[in-house]
């Protein structure tokens, strides 16, 4: 009994020793990582996580710095790992994790999956104003690019229709535009012609200036969620 209570005691030390270890590795991470030196700070964050493949702390830090490289999809990798070891009930550290997840699929230009890890921090954090405003931005990007996929998708049609036209038509000639002698007959004075594209003009730079007003409102909240 005296030898496993002696084996016991050993063990726990050996145990505390490692784990300190680790804090002090990650802990070295960290002043790296608020210094900038974001490469060693990963460097830093991998030697915890080989000294303690469990370690928390270790890969959500890692994910950070991963982020801060623009490295988005290994960073959404070490969030995701984080997020699989964090006990159910640490809702506000899920969030954490879900948010940051959710930034790098934003940075990635992956709109949806981006939607779903911000819907899961509020799942967890329903007060998080960023996440809240991040998912709205998400939300009015993925709109954005399925519309420039389906006017993509239009404007393929419409080469392909007009390829066909051009090869109906036959040789030695062009086809001539029915309503040509239309066309002459009503040209436009030099007058008009300069007040209609004055028109047009004012109508671009009005457009302009909506564009550029509603870029402001859309610049994302990019937040890396602390512990």
């Amino acid at each position: 009994m005296r030898i496993l209570l002696i084996i016991f005691i050993s063990l726990l030390a050996c145990l505390q020793a490692f784990s300190q270890t680790e804090n002090k590795v990650i802990r070295k991470g960290n002043q790296l990582y608020e210094d900038g030196k974001f490469k060693d700070a990963e460097i830093s964050y991998r030697k915890a996580i080989d000294k303690k493949p469990e370690s928390i702390k270790g890969a959500y830090n890692l994910g950070n710095s991963l982020y801060k490289q623009e490295s988005y999809d290994e960073a959404a990798k070490s969030y995701e790992g984080t997020i699989i070891k964090i006990k159910p009930d640490d809702k506000l550290q899920l969030s954490a994790a879900y948010h940051n997840l959710g930034n790098t699929r934003l940075k990635g230009e992956k709109y949806q999956e981006a939607i779903d890890a911000y819907k899961q921090a509020l799942r967890m954090n329903p007060a998080d104003n960023d996440t809240r405003y991040n998912l709205s931005y998400a939300l009015n990007k993925l709109k954005q690019q399925q519309q420039n996929q389906q006017s993509q998708g239009k404007n393929d049609n419409k080469d392909n229709k007009d390829e066909q036209e051009q090869k109906s038509q036959p040789e030695g000639g062009q086809q001539q535009p029915a309503n040509q002698d239309k066309q002459q007959k009503g040209q436009l004075s030099k007058k008009d012609a300069e007040r209609m594209l004055q028109a047009l003009n004012n109508d671009e730079q009005r457009t302009m200036d909506k564009v550029n007003k509603q870029k402001v409102k859309q610049v994302p909240v990019q937040v890396e969620k602390d512990w």
